[in-house]
């Protein structure tokens, strides 16, 4: 299976919409995805995304699902006392660059800087959530890893339109990359494109091939 994360278009935040600039990105990623051989499409249930992936689903005859378990993070803090920068994950990350923190610390979620933050509780349900849908499409994770449990002779490709701070979550998780280091790591562009491709062998898998990441030429 080759999933395919694609970041919204130029955001309108206070209407959870497109900008007229992320309507034209949005047209273009539809232009650039339409070979790719996309066989189902899946989005965050964000305005932002859903208006994004509408080109792409309209360009390919597709209906697109919308779950909101992708939908992007949240942050701030858990119990009213004073978080970092508002509990900001990327501009966390930055800090703890600066000051000589390991970013691809796995205890991450205990760092002063995390562990009061909300944003714990929007990465433990991507966590768990894209583990359930990789499980229905035939990837079980066992430990680090997931087995596929379905043969296929070749490789399905399903487009996931979403936030930077989900993908990031998300990524992270499948990849095992801590989620700090992720937010330091990928900065996704507006209708950026990243392709992680699993192993379409039966049995247990190899760590997933990150195929190509924050693709903008569409843009450019």
């Amino acid at each position: 299976m080759r999933l395919i994360f694609i970041r919204h278009g130029d955001p309108d935040y206070e209407k959870d919409d497109l900008t007229p600039a992320g309507v034209v990105q949005a047209r273009l990623v539809a232009e650039r995805l339409c070979d790719e051989g996309i066989e189902e499409i899946w989005t965050s249930s964000h305005g932002r995304a859903v208006n994004t992936a509408k080109f792409t689903s309209d360009l390919l005859g597709l209906p697109f699902k919308s779950v909101d378990f992708i939908r992007e993070v949240t942050w701030g803090s858990r119990d009213g006392d004073p978080v970092y920068a508002d509990g900001h994950p990327w501009d966390i990350a930055d800090e703890m660059a600066v000051q000589g923190m390991n970013l691809n610390d796995p205890a991450w979620r205990d760092n002063p800087y995390f562990k009061n933050n909300t944003v714990l509780n929007s990465v433990d349900t991507i966590e768990t959530e894209i583990d359930a849908w990789l499980a229905d499409h035939g990837y079980v994770r066992r430990g680090l890893y997931y087995d596929h449990v379905v043969e296929e002779d070749r490789h399905r490709t399903i487009a996931m339109f979403c936030h930077g701070g989900s993908m990031s979550a998300a990524i992270g998780h499948i990849m095992n990359l801590p989620f700090p280091y992720c937010c330091a790591m990928l900065h996704m562009n507006f209708t950026g494109v990243t392709i992680l491709r699993f192993d379409k062998g039966l049995g247990a898998c190899k760590l997933p091939c990150l195929e190509l990441v924050n693709d903008v030429r569409h843009l450019l």
